[in-house]
C-alpha cells in the first residue's frame, strides 16, 4: 500500500504540472445547424483549467508525503 500511494501521488503530481504548463487539452464539438438527418458541426480545441492541475499537485503530493511518512 506505502509503495502505491508513492507511485500514484509522484503520477498526480506529473499529470498536475502538465496541466499548469499549458499542455493538456480536450476537444469539443458544437452542433452549429441541424436540418434532418444533416448537420454542421464545429470543433474546437479547448484547454484544461489550471485549478484541476493545481488540484492534481496537491493531492499527489499528499499522497506521496503519506506514503513515505506511513509506517510498515
Amino acid at each position: 500500500m506505502r509503495a502505491g500511494l508513492i507511485i500514484v501521488g509522484i503520477i498526480l503530481v506529473a499529470a498536475g504540472i502538465w496541466v499548469v504548463a499549458g499542455h493538456a487539452s480536450y476537444q469539443d464539438t458544437d452542433t452549429l445547424l441541424q436540418v434532418g438527418s444533416a448537420r454542421i458541426t464545429a470543433t474546437h480545441e479547448k484547454g484544461v483549467p489550471q485549478w484541476i492541475g493545481i488540484a492534481g499537485i496537491v493531492v499527489g503530493a499528499l499522497l506521496a508525503v503519506g506514503g513515505f511518512l506511513q509506517k510498515r
